[in-house]
């Protein structure tokens, strides 16, 4: 017996709704100007998926003695973009933003540049482009 999902969502459990969906605006995704008051919001993803977020009170509100996670790294995001250059330019302009840089870009040995930011809950988010051949 099985089943089979018909949509995908991830789902970022915030600190500050109104920083993480400015540092997601930046990247580019469309989030909406109003949503910093929703107690739950998603936007679309490329390929149909959908990114939630949810601020903490929202989980909070449903779940008996809710404790916020603590520290960084349980999870990471990665954003595909079309040529190198744009990579460089995401990595430069969420920096700009105030986003914390893990690592600049670089050409990693796979084939690809490469960067990774931090979103403002600690969620690593990788930034990715094919390399020429």
């Amino acid at each position: 017996m099985g089943f089979r999902s018909t949509s995908t969502v991830i789902e970022i459990v915030t600190a500050d709704l109104g920083k993480a969906l400015a540092f997601y605006r930046a990247l580019g995704l469309e989030v909406p100007e109003s949503a910093e008051g929703e107690p739950h919001v998603e936007v679309p993803l490329p390929g149909g998926n959908r990114l939630a977020f949810d601020p903490e009170s929202t989980i909070a509100s449903f779940t008996p003695n809710y404790t916020p996670p603590t520290g960084e790294g349980r999870m990471a995001l990665a954003f595909g973009f079309d040529t190198p250059a744009e990579v460089d330019e995401a990595h430069a302009a969420l920096v700009a933003t105030g986003a914390p840089s893990v690592h600049e870009p670089f050409d990693a040995f796979w084939g690809q540049r490469y960067a990774t930011v931090t979103d403002p809950d600690g969620t690593h988010v990788d930034l990715f482009a094919a390399l020429p051949s």
